[in-house]
C-alpha cells in the first residue's frame, strides 16, 4: 500500500463515528503524519530519478520488458534502509564476514552485487577492498538513490515502521541514516540484474544476496547468466537462506541440488559457510528472526550455454499486434468470473444466498445445494478481503 494510501486510512478511522479510546487515537494521530512526512522525505530523495521516455505510451515501456516483481513496491522492504544504516549492525557484519571467506581470490575486474538492496554488503566490500571497484545494481530507485547518498558520507532521515512496536513511542520513529566513513570506489547502477548492462566476460565476482530464490527466472538459466558475466576464473557467491517455494515443486530445490546446478553451468572450486545470524531485529520492534544462511562460492572453469535475453513479459503483452493466447489459466478464469460476476450481479439488498441458488439453478450453472455452498465460499472470500488493507 502506497505512503499516502495509508495516511488516508488512518485519517479515515479518526473520522470514523466508532468510539476509539485516546491511546488509539494518539496512535493513528501519530502514524498519519508519519506517513505523510515519510511519503515527502522519499519523493524529495527521488527528485532527480526521471523514467527514460518520459511521456511515452504504456507499450513503449513495456518494451523495455523489465519491471518490479509483482509482490514488490517501492517500498516493501523500507526495513531494509534501517537494517543496513542504523541498527544492524550484527547481522551485517556476518554477512559480510561469510561473503568474504568464500569469494576468495576472484579474477581481475569489477565486483557486482546484483540485487544489492539497500547497499550495505556492496558498502561493505567497497570498503574492505579499496583497490577493487564495486557496482552495486539493484531495480528499486529509493535503495539505489540512498544508498549512493549515504556511501558517499551523507546522513539521512527515514521513518521505520516497526512490525510490532515495543511501545508508543516506537509506533513511527525517525531515525538517520548513515555510514562509518565515505567510500570512492562503490558505484550503483538502476537496473534489472536480469538485463545487467555489462559486457560478457568483464567481471571479476558477481554477488547475488537473498536473491537467487526470490527472482522469477529459474536457478539453471540464472546460473548461465551469472556465467556469461564473468571472466574466467571469475568467482560466484552466493548468500542467503535459499528458500525456494516455487508454485512448480520441480523448482523447488534444495542445497544440492543447488551445487548440481552450478557444476553443471560450468562453476567448480565449491567453498561454503553455514551460520545463524538475526535477520532484520529491530531494537523498536518484537518481531525478529534468526536464519540459517548459507554463503557459497564457486569460480568460473568454464562457458556454459548463452542464456536468451530476460524478458519480464511475453511479446504478446509487449506488442499490440500479437494475438493473446489461449492459456489454459485464462480459460478457467474466464469460467469463474463469468459465474463470479452473475453472482455479483443478484446482489440488491433483498435475495438471501437460498435466493441466489435457486436463480443459478435456473440459468443451469449448477444445482441449488452446490450453488448455495459455492456462492457462500465466494462472498465470504469477498467479505474477507474486503476487511484487509492492499498489499504493500
Amino acid at each position: 500500500m502506497q505512503l499516502s494510501t495509508k495516511a488516508d486510512a488512518a485519517r479515515r478511522a479518526l473520522r470514523s463515528p466508532q468510539r476509539i479510546s485516546a491511546t488509539t487515537r494518539a496512535r493513528l494521530e501519530r502514524l498519519s503524519a508519519a506517513f505523510d512526512q515519510q511519503a515527502s522525505c522519499i519523493a524529495q530523495l527521488l527528485q532527480e530519478v526521471r523514467p527514460v521516455g518520459l511521456g511515452a505510451p504504456l507499450a513503449t515501456h513495456l518494451a523495455l520488458k523489465t519491471r518490479l516483481p509483482p509482490s514488490q513496491g517501492l517500498t516493501s522492504y523500507h526495513a531494509n534502509l534501517h537494517r543496513d544504516w542504523v541498527w544492524g549492525g550484527q547481522e551485517n557484519d556476518a554477512a559480510h564476514s561469510m561473503v568474504s571467506a568464500v569469494l576468495s581470490q576472484p579474477a581481475d575486474g569489477t565486483w557486482l552485487v546484483l540485487g544489492a538492496g539497500a547497499g550495505r554488503l556492496a558498502y561493505d566490500l567497497a570498503r574492505a577492498a579499496s583497490d577493487r571497484s564495486v557496482v552495486a545494481v539493484d531495480l528499486n530507485p529509493l535503495f539505489m538513490v540512498a544508498a549512493q547518498q549515504i556511501s558517499a558520507g551523507a546522513s539521512l532521515e527515514h521513518i521505520e515502521f516497526p512490525l510490532a512496536p515495543v511501545d508508543g513511542e516506537s509506533i513511527a520513529i525517525t531515525r538517520t541514516l548513515s555510514a562509518p566513513g565515505a567510500v570512492s570506489n562503490l558505484k550503483f547502477v538502476l537496473a534489472d540484474a536480469m538485463r545487467a548492462p555489462f559486457v560478457a566476460g568483464s567481471v571479476g565476482a558477481v554477488i547475488t544476496p537473498w536473491f537467487i530464490d526470490v527472482i522469477d527466472e529459474d536457478l539453471p538459466r540464472l546460473a548461465q547468466r551469472i556465467n556469461r558475466l564473468l571472466a574466467p576464473g571469475g568467482r560466484w557467491v552466493i548468500f542467503g537462506s535459499l528458500v525456494f517455494d516455487h508454485p512448480d515443486p520441480r523448482r523447488q530445490y534444495s542445497h544440492a541440488e543447488v551445487l548440481e546446478i552450478l557444476t553443471g553451468a560450468g562453476f567448480e572450486d565449491v567453498v561454503e559457510q553455514e551460520q545463524d545470524i538475526p535477520y532484520l531485529c529491530s531494537p523498536a520492534s518484537r518481531h525478529g528472526r534468526r536464519e540459517r544462511v548459507v554463503a557459497i562460492g564457486s569460480t568460473k572453469r568454464s562457458e556454459s550455454e548463452a542464456p536468451p535475453r530476460h524478458e519480464a513479459l511475453p511479446e504478446w503483452l509487449t506488442h499490440s499486434n500479437r494475438a493473446v493466447p489461449q492459456l489454459e489459466s485464462f480459460k478457467l478464469q474466464a469460467m469463474s468470473t463469468r459465474i463470479y460476476a452473475f453472482i455479483m450481479s443478484l446482489i440488491d439488498g433483498k435475495r438471501s444466498l437460498r435466493d441466489m441458488a435457486v436463480l443459478m439453478e435456473e440459468q443451469k450453472l449448477m444445482p441449488r445445494r452446490e450453488a448455495e455452498e459455492a456462492i457462500r465460499g465466494f462472498l465470504v472470500k469477498m467479505y474477507d478481503e474486503a476487511q484487509r488493507p492492499p498489499p504493500s
